[in-house]
Order: structure tokens, then sequence, then C-alpha cells
């Protein structure tokens, strides 16, 4: 029996040899195709959880521009952005879980059949890969207004392990291009990604406005750093058409059950945890306007009766002061992704610069609080009665500071975007916590990880953008 079993072993190593084994590399619970529309959404959600969400490791926003501070643990209310990591969270966020996928939502299309009309099927593929490029175009914008130069050219590249970081102004004027371009392809004529469209539920003309009013943004973002471009994109944008009314909001409805639920309603009530109270900064403010969205914004306090804000940077007592209200963490409260306030405002600042986008400064501006209060669930008439006074009303003379403070009390329930507004606007007119770690950030910091992985092309970028430091203004934020 032995001396059979020897006989037999060569052969047995044989047939063992030749056996296809490739098949153990491949993983049977990761799927080899995913389908475009199902990679679209899941970055259409990630993105919108980033910019929403409060939590600690991701998104400090609300905390930079002072509309919330920390009760017991103050660190990132006084801007500490690496014991947590703060920025390796936002890059891997951007890069990994949104751009990532909308590249390969991108490329799944080709492979896909939406309709045995080749004209059709052409048509669907070019409305998707434009949505997912616009998509993207809005990523790299927070990427680029929050740390500078980043790897784009080189980016995500499978062959290039250390890629090497673009000029911030290059990158986003390629973002022009490529966002005019997507637009241009847009095409209402044919579907896009129909309900995997968590936006705009896949109506195409719905998303040439959104794609021209991000325009709009982007223009006005560039205003006091290229006048005259800026002036060309924001006409364009507003000749093909922006946002008319609220009902144009992008807006991101989040569901009543995990894991769909608002990601505030995570971090502030599924946690359990009582991490933040609103600051007497924003709350101050609001008091002295007599603003009707105050109730909309905050609690009362322990009094039962009043709102009051704790103190940036302290250690606050979170029974004593006003929180965020339950309309902000509820389960499904919206998600605001771009607003027609926003596109008003822009239109007031535009008019004011001289740009030729009609109406006046005084209407748009009128406009643009009208719309937050409303949307808020106030009335025209509210509206009309806080615009009398001295303190809300357009003024021609201050109007960049008078813009900038509305706007950063539009934008209370957006930290991300009212931050890259008060650097650009200057106003209003924040201070840093006396416990601060540093000036109130310009820019975030890289990731370690970049620091250590992608040495020296890290080193070169730190040297272009002017130091590695918090303090040290993008090329769009000159004054």
């Amino acid at each position: 029996m032995k001396k059979l079993f020897v006989a037999l072993l060569p052969l047995m190593m044989v047939a063992a040899c030749n056996k296809d084994i490739t098949d153990i590399n491949v993983n049977p619970k990761l799927p080899q195709n995913v389908p475009s529309a199902s990679l679209f959404t899941n970055a259409q959600k990630n993105l919108t959880d980033l910019l929403t969400n409060t939590n600690v490791n991701s998104n400090i926003f609300r905390l930079i521009v002072q509309y919330w501070t920390e009760t017991t643990y103050t660190d990132e209310s006084n801007f500490d952005l690496n014991t947590r990591q703060i920025p390796r969270q936002v890059w891997n966020g951007l890069y990994r879980d949104v751009i990532n996928n909308l590249r390969a939502s991108k490329n799944a299309t080709g492979g896909e059949t939406y309709s045995n009309n080749p004209q059709e099927q052409a048509g669907v593929i070019k409305n998707r890969r434009a949505q997912a490029e616009i998509t993207e175009v809005m990523a790299w914008y927070y990427l680029v207004t929050t740390f500078g130069d980043v790897p784009y050219s080189q980016a995500l590249n499978i062959e290039i392990a250390q890629p090497k970081y673009d000029n911030q102004q290059t990158i986003y004027n390629d973002l022009l291009n490529r966002l005019d371009t997507a637009i241009a392809a847009l095409d209402t004529r044919y579907a896009g990604f129909g309900s995997a469209d968590l936006l705009y539920g896949g109506i195409v003309a719905d998303w040439k406005r959104f794609a021209n009013s991000f325009k709009l943004k982007m223009g006005m973002t560039i205003a006091d750093a290229d006048n005259a471009k800026a002036k060309q994109v924001v006409e364009s944008a507003v000749a093909a058409g922006v946002f008319t009314s609220n009902d144009d909001n992008a807006q991101f409805n989040y569901l009543t059950a995990p894991p769909n639920t608002n990601p505030v309603w995570v971090d502030l009530v599924q946690s359990g945890r009582k991490d933040f109270v609103v600051t007497s900064t924003v709350v101050n403010t609001l008091r002295t306007l007599n603003d009707p969205r105050t109730d909309d914004y905050f609690t009362f306090n322990s009094t039962g009766n009043e709102y009051s804000g704790g103190i940036p940077g302290a250690s606050n007592n979170y029974a004593t002061f006003s929180k965020p209200s339950e309309r902000i963490s509820a389960p499904d409260a919206p998600a605001l992704v771009l607003s027609y306030d926003e596109v008003e405002f822009f239109l007031a600042e535009a008019v004011m610069r001289g740009y030729n986008v009609g109406g006046t400064a005084l209407q748009h501006y009128n406009a643009a609080v009208t719309a937050s209060i409303r949307w808020w669930g106030g009335t025209d008439a509210q509206a009309t009665t806080y615009l009398a006074q001295p303190g809300a009303a357009f003024d021609p003379v201050n109007w960049k500071q008078r813009i900038g403070e509305q706007k950063w009390i539009a934008l209370y329930n957006r930290g991300w975007d009212a931050w890259i507004e008060w650097r650009r606007l200057d106003a209003p007119r924040l201070v840093a916590p006396p416990t601060a770690q540093s000036v109130i950030p310009l820019r975030f910091t890289y990731p370690i990880p970049e620091q250590n992985v992608n040495t020296a092309n890290y080193n070169a970028a730190a040297t272009a953008v002017g130091g590695d430091k918090v303090d040290v203004k993008l090329f769009w934020d000159r004054f």
C-alpha cells in the first residue's frame, strides 16, 4: 500500500499543478461589477454626509465658525486638528468615498444597456457621466478650498503610488472647464440616473440649473483673486439659468430609519452624547436682530423660555445653554447642498462688483434673506419686518460685511460652506478663543500620512502654498 501511494504521488502533484487556482484571488463577498447607479448614489450620499455631519473626527466647521462649541472635550473648538487627524478624515472621505466612486460610476456606464435605441443609449450615458462629473467637480471644489494644492492630475492612479500635487489655481480653472463641458453634455431629451439620483430624481433640466448655480458659486469664490474671470464665469452661469426659488434647492432628504438618517441626528441623538451647545456669538447676533429663525436654530436654555449660548472654546455646561434645535437634529431633517438664498446672496454681491446679472443688489439681497427665512418656516411678512431693521437692511456702503453677516446666519447648519464664505468675505468678525491653538484656520494642514508616505511631493506642496500651516491664505482668499 505504501508503494502504491508513493507511485501515485507524482500524478497527484501534476493534477494539482494543472488546477486553476487564480480564483483564490477573488473575494466572493466583493461584487466584481457594480452598477453605475449604485456607485453614483453612494458617492452622492457620502458627499452630503461629509458636508452635513458634526462628527468631531471629520467635520468641525460649525465649531470653527462659532455656531456651536463643546462642553467637556474642547480640543476641536480650540482648533486642534491633529489629535484626531481631522484633515486625514476629510481627505480620505473626499478622495476615497466620493471621487473614487464617481469615477467608477462614469466608467461603468459604458458597459450597461439603457435602451435598444442607439441614440437614446448614447444620450443616457452622456447624462449619467455628466451628472457624475458635476458631482466630482463639487468634491474637488471642497478639497481645493480646504487644503490648496492637492494631488489632481495623478490622483487615484493605481500606477502612481506617490502622486504630485497640482497648483490650486490651475486645478480650479480646470474644474471650471470640466463643469462647462458637463453642463453642455446634459440633454433633457434623455434620462439620467432616475431614482438613483437623491437630489433631483433624475430630472436633467434640474441638473442644468443646479450645475449653473454651482458654477455661479465657483465664479464668486474667485472674485477677489481674478475679477475678470469671475465676471465671465458668473455672467455665463446666470445667462444659462440659475435657481429662482426654494423649489430649485439641491436638497438631500434623509429618512427616519437608519442607516439613511440625518447624520446630525446620528451624532447628537442616536449617540446619546452631550457634546455641543450653541455659542453666545450666534445666539446674541440673532437675538439682537429679533431674527425669526431663532426658534428654528436653537432650543431654549435651562430657564425654558430664553436663549443663551456658551463661550466658544471654553468648557460649557450642557444643561445650561441652548442646543441645536430639534428641527436640525431630527432623523429625517433634510440637508441643503446648494440653496436659492446662496444664489441670491451671490447675485447681490455680483451687482455690487459691476457684473451684468440683472436686478439690483437690494433686490437680490432681500430675496436671499427672505428665501432663507421662508425655508426655515417663516413668512414673507416676517422677512419684511426683519429687513426693515437697520442692522439687517442692505448696506450699500459696507455691502461686503452686511452680505457676509447675513450669509453666515443663513448658512447656520452648513458649517463647511460658512467657513469658505467667512474666509472670502471676512465677515462677521469672529475672534479666536483665548485658549485656541492657532488663529481661526484659513486652511487645513495636509494629512499626516502624506508627510510620511508621499514626502517629496508633500514638501514641494507645503513650500508652494506658503507653508503647511493653518494661517496661510489660499489663492482665492486675498483680503
